[in-house]
């Protein structure tokens, strides 16, 4: 799945805010800041991360500050805190974003990669399943 850092219509900014959302939430880090949080905490911070992701997919596909508010339904300062860093959330998926930009978008999961490794892990295990099968089947003849 092909993923711009900048976005031309609603479903490369989607793509673009799922990919910020979910490298970000991968991070270890992240993943330990939210387990050690209450659950109503956990989730404030998931919102904070997805509308910093939002708000970044939004910025870099050319939208307004004011126009990200309205489609994120948040306040224009919350846009401008996040897309500025001053929110931990914004900082991170700022960092996501740069990440993205040294190294490419790289998310097995948003994609078909990790389907096309998986099967191919699996042929390959399915064929020395056979030739096992083989073995066995040669050596009970010969008993």
């Amino acid at each position: 799945m092909e993923i711009s850092l900048k976005p031309l219509g609603r479903e490369e900014i989607h793509k673009l805010e799922t990919a910020l959302l979910v490298g970000t939430l991968l991070r270890k880090d992240v993943l330990e800041a939210i387990r050690s949080e209450s659950p109503v905490d956990r989730l404030t911070w998931l919102d904070s991360l997805a509308v910093a992701a939002g708000a970044l997919a939004r910025e870099r596909a050319g939208l307004t500050i004011p126009r990200i508010a309205e489609e994120l339904g948040r306040t224009e300062a919350t846009i401008r805190n996040h897309l500025a860093g001053r929110t931990e959330a914004g900082r991170l998926v700022r960092e996501t974003y740069e990440r993205f930009k040294r190294e490419g978008v790289n998310i097995p999961w948003l994609g078909l990669e990790s389907c096309e490794e998986e099967r191919r892990r699996i042929a390959e295990l399915e064929g020395k399943i056979e030739r096992v099968k083989a073995a066995l089947e040669s050596l009970l003849k010969e008993l």
